[in-house]
């Protein structure tokens, strides 16, 4: 549960240069979206990012994984050590790559089922303030699924 892949190809670049992000580039592009991840320290391992620390709840520490994750680089992130509050995770996170022709509508039916497109939202919410818009996503990017109601 605790190591999580991403498409090392895509998603933001960060840093200078055309080399892997430093744990200090990881670190500051999560501090950037203001989840209140203060508590969490990066370290680098080849193209493995390593979340530890802790986050207040269920939602802080996948959002952390996404924001990490969807780095330019970045191929794998392990959040062993990365706790909500003093336990780990209360459930197993559910992440979705985004394949080329998906939108969040599409990928609401698929993850909710047939007619469920319109809470394609609620997939949108979850992936603020990553998601600057509903129709920026690309292939490759990885989004958190939330539970339905």
């Amino acid at each position: 549960m605790s190591i999580f892949d991403f498409v090392k190809s895509v998603g933001a670049k960060l840093g200078m240069g055309d080399g892997a992000p430093t744990a200090d580039d990881l670190k500051n592009g999560l501090d950037s979206h203001n989840l209140g991840t203060s508590g969490v320290q990066v370290a680098v391992n080849g193209d493995k990012a390593v979340l530890q620390g802790s986050v207040s709840d269920q939602s802080t520490f996948e959002k952390a994984v996404v924001a990490v994750g969807n780095t330019l680089g970045v191929s794998k992130v392990d959040a062993s050590g990365l706790k909500v509050g003093s336990a780990a995770p209360a459930q197993e996170p559910v992440f979705y790559t985004v394949k080329k022709g998906d939108n969040l509508w599409k990928i609401a039916e698929a993850q909710y089922g047939k007619g469920n497109g319109a809470k394609n939202n609620l997939i949108f919410e979850a992936n603020k303030p990553m998601l600057s818009s509903p129709d920026k996503i690309y292939p490759g990017q990885v989004l958190r699924i939330p539970p339905l109601g």
